[in-house]
């Protein structure tokens, strides 16, 4: 159908984002196509003309959310019938025609791979009646650059990779996201130069899997030679990525970090699990073993690094000793810090058919041991940092304490201290003063 470019001249958007920096990622683009259509953006549900919810599907927890936060809009819903409630993402992927059934308000639902029919489905949605439910399936996706709306001018996220193929057993990605497809080199190198000549700072390259970018292309390419050519463009002072598979992590990849000036000392290697046996069930790719050895690597090659990681506790069939195992590994490797998860079955994926599922209490008390551990380690080496200079990049104002600056080291630790304004976007050199278990407070030393 032929879509009118103004459909949203005069009319506000709002969209709520649930999950990972790829659902932030593609927020970023809806914005952008809805920009381009005439809509500005509202904070505001209720001045909202159109309300789009990018949705995650990753914990049960994260869908219960969405689905509450989604039923709050009824009454607005029936107060102003000419809204329009669209809802997108990986749970809208997964569950389809089940979300109107919900929550039936809703007028369109569309997924991972479709989004680019975004002015399509408004057009259609405002002229039916009836809900309309669009989800195109894996394969029909055409990796076309969309337009994006961007908050901020100092760091920006650049996708390198869709989809993932590493079929963990205990994660829904791989069937919402479809199979890794990677971006070419050129078009991602061409995307971080015109975001450097807007004045951004920081890039965080994007991917479910991004050591495992460009095997899909033919051309020899691997991530690593991405991150030295991303190194040599201009105007760009800080590279990170995420999320990177300890199973890929090359030495190759290990050297370009240790070699490009602008690549970010931060390592974050999701282990999952500590234990041989649960890493086998959950189908991670590796042993204990091999993960300690590449931690010896890394801190071979780059000393000065922060090493970070995800921890899931109660898997299907985690005893005792897996869980001292996962123990172990946290005492033996020392994380700067670890995002950690009691183990939440996902329909359609295999550990959700698993026997032996771990009782709820025994989850929740592991998981107190855990992050027990984990905050005495990640105190301590943050003690480590009283006294030094580092530099940072001055992000913005705390929203706590009145005038505070927030800031970022290399090594992705938050600092704040006092200072004006103006040195927002800027690299600067803080003491660290008061170090503690999330944060570390300091005072500026001087300006790079």
């Amino acid at each position: 159908m032929e879509i009118c470019r103004e459909i949203g001249k005069g009319k506000k958007y709002h969209i709520r984002t649930y999950g990972c920096q790829m659902n932030e990622r593609d927020s970023e683009t809806l914005a952008g196509i809805l920009a381009d259509l005439g809509y500005t953006r509202t904070a505001s549900v209720e001045e909202a003309d159109l309300i789009l919810f990018n949705t995650c599907c990753v914990r049960e927890t994260a869908e219960r959310k969405i689905y509450g936060r989604l039923n709050e809009l009824r009454p607005l819903k029936k107060k102003r019938p000419d809204l329009l409630i669209g809802v997108g993402g990986c749970m809208a992927q997964k569950d389809k025609e089940r979300v109107l059934t919900k929550a039936p308000h809703v007028d369109f639902v569309f997924g991972t791979h479709n989004i680019q029919e975004l002015p399509e489905l408004i057009s259609k949605a405002a002229a039916l009646s009836e809900p309309l439910v669009q989800v195109w399936e894996e394969g029909q996706v055409p990796l076309v650059d969309l337009p994006a709306q961007r908050e901020g001018k100092l760091k920006a996220y650049v996708t390198i990779t869709y989809g993932c193929t590493n079929f963990c057993t205990y994660c829904i990605v791989p069937y919402v996201r479809g199979k890794e497809r990677s971006r070419p080199p050129q078009d991602i190198i061409q995307e971080v130069t015109e975001l450097a000549q807007e004045g951004y700072k920081e890039v965080t390259l994007l991917g479910q899997n991004v050591n495992t970018y460009g095997r899909d292309l033919g051309k020899g390419v691997s991530f690593a030679q991405l991150l030295r050519e991303v190194n040599q463009v201009e105007g760009i002072q800080r590279i990170r990525y995420t999320t990177s598979h300890p199973r890929d992590f090359t030495a190759e990849i290990i050297a370009a970090v240790r070699d490009c000036d602008k690549v970010c000392e931060h390592f974050h290697l999701p282990i999952q699990a500590g234990s041989n046996r649960i890493l086998q069930r959950m189908n991670r790719g590796y042993t204990r073993e091999e993960y300690l050895q590449l931690v010896e690597r890394i801190r071979e090659e780059v000393p000065d690094c922060s090493i970070t990681t995800d921890i899931i506790v109660g898997f299907p069939g985690e005893e005792e000793e897996d869980f001292a195992a996962t123990l172990d590994i946290v005492r033996q490797v020392r994380f700067d810090n670890a995002f950690t998860f009691v183990f939440s079955p996902r329909s359609g994926t295999p550990a959700a058919k698993m026997k032996e599922q771990v009782p709820e209490d025994v989850k929740k008390e592991r998981l107190n041991r855990l992050m027990e551990l984990q905050d005495r380690i990640s105190r301590d080496i943050n003690e480590e940092l009283r006294g030094k200079e580092l530099e940072v990049l001055v992000e913005g104002t705390s929203k706590k304490e009145e005038k505070i600056l927030t800031s970022r080291t290399r090594t992705n630790k938050l600092v704040l201290f006092p200072g004006e304004e103006d040195l927002m976007g800027e690299l600067v050199t803080v003491r660290i003063t008061r170090p503690q278990t999330w944060n570390l407070y300091g005072e500026l030393v001087k300006i790079e």
